[in-house]
C-alpha cells in the first residue's frame, strides 16, 4: 500500500476529505446507519475504520481510543493519508447545571488540562476549532432543530486522580461547559498540522452526577444521551456538507 499508515492501517489511496472520529470503537456502527454504500476498512489497536457516503460526500469514520495521546497519533496519520476536515463526535461530563443529558455542546475552545497537546507546543498555545468548521457545525444544528450549547470544554487525562470534585468544582465556576479527554490534542495538533478540526460533545453526565453509573447507562442505551450522540453525528455530517459546497 502506497504511504500505509502504522497505526490507523490507512494510506493515502482513499482520497478521503472528511473524517468523523468517536473515540469508542464500538460508535462506529453507530455512524453506518447514517452513510451509504459503507464499506470496514481496518481495525488495528484502538483504530477500527470504515468508509461511506453522505448526500454523495465520501466520509471515514474512525474511533481513537481513550485520551489525547491516541488521539494525536490518530490525527498526524490521518493528516498524512489527505485527511483536510477532522470533527470529533465523542462524550462529556456536565460542569453545568443547564446542560443536561443528552445536550450537545459545540467546543469553541478547550482548556489543555491533558498531557498530549502540551508534548507539541507551550501551554499558552490555545486549543481553538477552526472557524468556518465551527459555524458549519451551529449552522447545521440551527437547520435541524437540534437544541445545543456554545463554549469552552475541559480536555484532561484520568478519571481518577484523589482530587476530582475539587477540580471539576474550580472550572465549573470558570465557566466550562463540560469535560472530554481528547479534543485539546484534537484542536492543537490539528492547528499546526493545517487540518481544520471541530469537536461536538454529547452529554453523557449530569452536573454533579455519578460517573459511573452515566457511562453505564450510555453503554446500555437506556438514557438520553442515545439521542444526543445521534444528534451530534447528524450536525457534524451536515457541517461537512456545507464545507464541501462552499457554505461556510
Amino acid at each position: 500500500m502506497a504511504n500505509l499508515q502504522p497505526h490507523i492501517q490507512l494510506d493515502d489511496s482513499l482520497g478521503i476529505k472528511y473524517a468523523l472520529l468517536p473515540g469508542d470503537p464500538g460508535r462506529l456502527d453507530r455512524i453506518s446507519p447514517f452513510l451509504e454504500n459503507v464499506q470496514e476498512l481496518m481495525f488495528n489497536r484502538e483504530y477500527r475504520s470504515l468508509v461511506g457516503t453522505y448526500k454523495g460526500i465520501k466520509i471515514l469514520a474512525m474511533s481513537t481510543g481513550m485520551g489525547g495521546a491516541s488521539t494525536g497519533i490518530g490525527v498526524e496519520e490521518l493528516c498524512k493519508i489527505g485527511v483536510e476536515a477532522m470533527i470529533r463526535i465523542g462524550s462529556c461530563g456536565s460542569l453545568q447545571p443547564r446542560v443536561k443529558m443528552g445536550d450537545i455542546i459545540l467546543v469553541s475552545g478547550a482548556v489543555r488540562d491533558d498531557g498530549a497537546s502540551k508534548t507539541y507546543v507551550d501551554s499558552m498555545f490555545p486549543a481553538v476549532p477552526d472557524t468556518n468548521l465551527l459555524f458549519a457545525c451551529i449552522e447545521a444544528a440551527k437547520e435541524k432543530n437540534i437544541p445545543f450549547h456554545t463554549g469552552i470544554a475541559r480536555s484532561h487525562d484520568s478519571f481518577y486522580t484523589d482530587n476530582e470534585d475539587a477540580i471539576d468544582a474550580y472550572w465549573s465556576k470558570m465557566g466550562v461547559l463540560g469535560c472530554d479527554m481528547e479534543t485539546a490534542a484534537l484542536f492543537t495538533i490539528g492547528h499546526l498540522r493545517g487540518a481544520k478540526t471541530a469537536s461536538i460533545l454529547n452529554n453523557i453526565v449530569e452536573y454533579q452526577g455519578d460517573t459511573f453509573d452515566s457511562i453505564a447507562n450510555y453503554i446500555d442505551g437506556e438514557s438520553l444521551s442515545v439521542q444526543g450522540e445521534k444528534n451530534e453525528i447528524l450536525v457534524a455530517l451536515e457541517a461537512f456538507v456545507k464545507l464541501e459546497n462552499g457554505l461556510c
